[in-house]
C-alpha cells in the first residue's frame, strides 16, 4: 500500500538554513524512493492551517517513506536545517 509524506513548516526562523536543507533534502527523497506530488506555499489554509511551505510526497509503502526519513542522506539535510525551521512531518497510508 502507498503512502504519503506531508510536511509542514509552521516557522522558518533562516531562510539560508532552509535553502540549504532543500539542496540536501529533494534528493535525499527521490533517492529513498519519493515522488514529489505537490511544494510550496498553500493556495489556500483554514482553521489552525499555515501558509507556510508544505511538501506532499509519494512512497510506495509507509515503510519506504520511514526509511527515507532515517536514511543518512536526509539525516544530513536534517542537520544542515537544524533550528532554522519548526515543521510538522506526517506519513500516511495511501487509500
Amino acid at each position: 500500500m502507498g503512502a504519503y509524506w506531508i510536511n509542514t513548516f509552521r516557522e522558518i526562523t533562516d531562510q539560508e538554513k532552509l535553502d540549504a536543507y532543500v539542496a540536501l533534502a529533494g534528493p535525499a527523497m527521490r533517492e529513498g524512493g519519493g515522488r514529489f506530488l505537490a511544494r510550496g506555499t498553500p493556495a489556500a489554509a483554514f482553521e489552525q492551517g499555515t501558509t507556510e511551505r508544505t511538501t506532499l510526497i509519494a512512497f510506495d509503502s509507509v515503510e519506504q517513506a520511514v526509511a527515507a526519513y532515517e536514511s543518512p542522506a536526509y539525516q544530513a539535510a536534517l542537520a544542515v536545517l537544524a533550528d532554522g525551521a519548526v515543521r510538522d512531518i506526517r506519513i500516511i497510508e495511501a487509500l
